[in-house]
């Protein structure tokens, strides 16, 4: 295992989730690559670090030689704060969830950022009003990310369109040893159109749910296909 992360116990009860070093080795080798990271950027760390998003946010520019910046204390809440982070230390990319990214972008000041090079969302839908905001203020690739905790953080991702003016923005494709299948209850694939569950396999799986054998066994099954 490299690390033990608890989701936020939608059932009551928080599972604890086992992310083998296979699982975020993978996703890392992904991103830098995918987002085409160097030694010349600026993350800005300011996620939580109960949550799995930091993981990559604390390692991303660790693995190119790049520079880590530690946000304050609840800075994440304060969009006026994360705009003179984000000029005061040139910050190549920051990762934010919806809400918190629309507070950004409302922020007075916003269009005179001129260091940033990608901006990460996740963690919420992504809405279109949301992209039309942020490609308004700012002239940044936007990329949706999703994925659970039990995946390794992300499991597919989507560079955001200006021109896709569906209300629905994609989730995108699968990251590199990841498959995704839309499935119905008794575990076949769905048409193109149906309502279906997704089903995620691939690298990123965690080794399941610690001391919950029996939850583990009802989330993790085999692979059909």
């Amino acid at each position: 295992l490299a690390y033990i992360i608890y989701t936020s116990g939608s059932t009551g009860r928080p599972k604890g989730v086992m992310i083998p070093h296979r699982a975020i080795v993978n996703h890392m080798l992904w991103m830098l690559d995918a987002l085409n990271f160097d030694s010349n950027d600026v993350v800005l760390q300011k996620t939580p670090f109960s949550f799995d998003a930091s993981i990559w946010e604390f390692f991303a520019p660790l693995m190119v030689g790049g520079t880590l910046v530690m946000a304050k204390p609840d800075g994440h809440r304060d969009g006026a704060y994360l705009l003179e982070a984000i000029k005061q230390y040139n910050v190549t990319t920051i990762q934010l969830v919806p809400s918190a990214l629309r507070m950004l972008l409302e922020t007075i000041g916003i269009e005179s950022i001129s260091s940033l090079k990608r901006v990460c969302c996740g963690g919420e839908a992504l809405t279109l009003d949301l992209q039309k905001q942020h490609y308004e203020r700012l002239d940044v690739p936007l990329f949706n990310l999703y994925g659970p905790t039990e995946a390794t953080i992300d499991s597919t991702f989507w560079e955001c369109d200006p021109r896709y003016l569906q209300n629905n923005l994609p989730i995108g494709r699968p990251i590199s040893n990841a498959k995704i299948y839309i499935l119905d209850k008794s575990l076949n694939p769905v048409p193109v159109g149906v309502p279906g569950e997704i089903h995620i396999s691939g690298q990123g799986l965690a080794s399941g749910y610690l001391y919950r054998p029996e939850l583990t066994d009802d989330s993790f099954i085999s692979n059909p296909f």
